[in-house]
């Protein structure tokens, strides 16, 4: 028997409303009810001012293995969101080759288990090779292990193909996820036009190349009846439109990441593309203030980091040829506990259900619990003393952080994942 006390920590679970201290026992996987006496060998952590939550779900998550291992693996992203917090991670496809066959789904499959760290879901690809030319096996894939679709990196730009892909994932119940861009109107602009980026003299990406498409799959869900999410949502008009299309229940849901809820485009330091360069690009304050209300009242269910590792190298050719991306895993409990609950935007019960309850189910998996009987995937923070972000010391093996020294509030200190931990300090 492997037993597990997690002893006298502030228990916040929002699948059953619990506020509460208490003990949290594990033995085989699972949370159990306290025995009167604790099994030989039990291993006990002492959570006192500490708050303990069911284990966090990451939705997007870029683990670049295979064709770009020099950026991040399997093995190297797991680690990084077990330090995180994260239990459970959503690996997406553009990887090279992409994600779009069940052979790779299995590939994945294996390197996750030998990564014995965190749970990884795969997204595999709405088109074959991401090409947004003709659907991918969509059945096949379901089969295989599917929890969701998406082209991201790209946008499925054809809307009869997205509306055929919608309509087979509907019959499979699957979530259809989209990078909202329109890659004609996006052009070559690398940060968000505006204000800033003339007086940068930088290439904007207008707003409407995000809202535009956002609009368009809202049709389309209406259209076919399959729930589709819109990934990393950065604009205050795709944050109205899809508020309002959820009052018309129709079936769309939305993430935000914790670098669109902290920074806007007056923060950009055009000699910096490690740490700013980011698509989509980081808007206007009104922007980042429609984002940050719009989580609070649930319009947006469910924080997502879009962990987008790169090398050092790629990072330091500019902002014009870098690539688009910055990491997130190991910050994403600190920035956004720190700009929201710290900040008294949103009380701490639903900042952790946008880290769980809510990204299960838009997955239609079950809410993660720390009720008696459910898989021990726990996560133990401390949200009282402050932390600089270092990323020499993350487990990722990219460094590309717009955090680099922020001093933050709110960091996991240990990840138990089935029962295991997986991490701790």
């Amino acid at each position: 028997m492997n037993a597990l006390l997690i002893q006298a920590g502030r228990v916040v679970d929002p699948a059953t409303g619990r506020d509460e201290t208490a003990d949290v026992f594990v033995t085989d996987g699972r949370v159990q009810d306290r025995p009167p006496s604790l099994p030989p060998g039990t291993r006990v952590i002492d959570a006192h001012n500490r708050v303990v939550v069911p284990g966090f779900i990451d939705l997007h998550v870029h683990l670049r293995e295979p064709g770009n291992e020099a950026s991040e693996t399997v093995l190297t992203g797991c680690r990084a969101a077990a330090r995180g917090g994260f239990t459970t991670i959503v690996a997406m496809p553009n990887t090279k080759p992409p994600l779009d066959s069940p052979a790779e789904l299995r590939q994945l499959d294996q390197r996750a288990i030998g990564a014995a760290a965190v749970r990884v879901l795969a997204a595999p690809c709405i088109t074959r090779g991401r090409a947004g030319i003709e659907v991918a096996d969509l059945e096949a894939l379901a089969e295989a292990g599917a929890v969701a679709f998406t082209d991201d990196g790209a946008t499925v730009p054809d809307a009869d193909v997205m509306a055929a892909a919608m309509r087979r994932s509907a019959l499979l119940n699957r979530l259809v996820m989209d990078h909202a861009l329109d890659a004609g109107l996006a052009g070559q602009g690398v940060m968000h036009e505006g204000e800033w980026s003339r007086h940068f003299g930088l290439p904007g990406i207008p707003a409407a190349a995000e809202h535009l498409i956002v609009a368009r799959n809202i049709r389309l869900a209406e259209q076919t009846g399959c729930a589709v999410h819109i990934q990393h949502v950065s604009i205050a008009e795709s944050v109205r439109l899809i508020r309002e299309a959820r009052r018309r229940s129709v079936p769309v849901s939305a993430e935000v990441t914790p670098h669109h809820l902290a920074l806007t485009d007056s923060d950009v330091r055009p000699d910096d593309p490690r740490r700013f360069k980011m698509s989509p690009p980081l808007g206007s304050l009104a922007d980042c203030l429609a984002l940050r209300e719009a989580v609070a009242d649930g319009t947006i269910e469910a924080f997502a980091t879009d962990h987008a590792p790169h090398t050092a190298e790629s990072k330091a050719r500019g902002f014009l040829a870098a690539p688009f991306g910055v990491i997130g895993l190991e910050t994403a409990v600190g920035v956004t506990y720190t700009t929201l609950v710290l900040h008294g935007l949103m009380p701490l019960l639903d900042w952790v259900a946008r880290w769980t309850t809510g990204p299960a189910r838009l997955l239609g998996r079950a809410a993660p619990t720390l009720a008696p009987g459910a898989v021990a995937d726990i996560t133990v923070l401390d949200v009282d003393n402050e932390w600089s972000v270092a990323p020499a010391g993350f487990a990722s093996k990219s460094r590309n952080t717009p955090f680099d020294g922020w001093l933050l509030q709110g960091r996991a200190v240990c990840t138990v994942c089935d029962g295991r931990i997986v991490w701790t300090e």
